[in-house]
């Protein structure tokens, strides 16, 4: 299986932290946010990476290179602009493959065993997995609700998206979007409405290190 990381935004809700430090070498504990990714993807025996850039990109490719003092064989995907989460994986497709992918976004950090995912398999009539977390203060409202296994658009009980997911190629060329800046959800949600999308809720440790009080909190919590 194959993993791309999510790392190529601005990070504004940041500044100024992120004005000459990109954000996924933000040091978290000492270590930079991506680095967390990273390692326990090789832990989970996932090293084949891609990972897109944009701002700041030199200083990140540069810090990980290829991989190999990781652990892992990384492969860029760099964009002159930042394309958005669905726009970066759609730029990002020739790189991987044909076959399911795990694709994580570099701005959380989580506890999520990273190695069920080495195993896990699309059911034929789904073209995703979406993990699922209980919807933080920031997020109250959450984003998608779950009957059974089934992602739904409306339900009582809404949850929020965690960045963590396993896509079909298929799921964005079924779309027919390609070269374009677009949010992932632009294609998540008219495939919730067909049916294609499954999910599972993970009650663990998860935090969306988008702002700098948040960033502060998680870097003090693992210290």
């Amino acid at each position: 299986m194959k993993a791309m990381i999510l790392a190529a935004g601005f990070g504004k809700r940041l500044r100024p932290l992120t004005e000459t430090t990109p954000k996924p070498l933000l040091p978290v504990a000492g270590k930079p946010l991506l680095q967390y990714h990273i390692e326990n993807l090789a832990a989970a025996g996932i090293t084949d990476l891609v990972i897109n850039t944009s701002w700041l990109a030199e200083q990140i490719e540069d810090y990980f290179g290829d991989g190999d003092n990781f652990g892992v064989s990384i492969r860029w995907s760099r964009e002159r602009q930042p394309m958005e989460t669905g726009g970066g994986i759609a730029n990002a497709l020739p790189l991987l493959g044909d076959q399911p992918f795990l694709v994580i976004n570099g701005d959380i950090w989580t506890d999520f065993p990273v190695q069920t995912m080495v195993d896990k398999q699309l059911l034929d009539n789904r073209d995703g997995w979406l993990l699922l977390v209980e919807n933080p203060e920031h997020h109250p409202r959450g984003d998608f609700g779950l009957i059974g296994s089934q992602l739904v658009s409306e339900a009582n009980k809404k949850y929020t998206f965690s960045g963590i997911s396993l896509l079909s190629p298929q799921l964005f060329l079924n779309a027919g979007i390609s070269g374009t800046c677009f949010p992932l959800r632009d294609i998540l949600r008219p495939a919730i409405d067909a049916q294609r999308l499954g999910g599972e809720v993970y009650t663990g440790q998860w935090c969306d290190v988008g702002t700098v009080e948040r960033y502060r909190q998680i870097d003090s919590q693992l210290k």
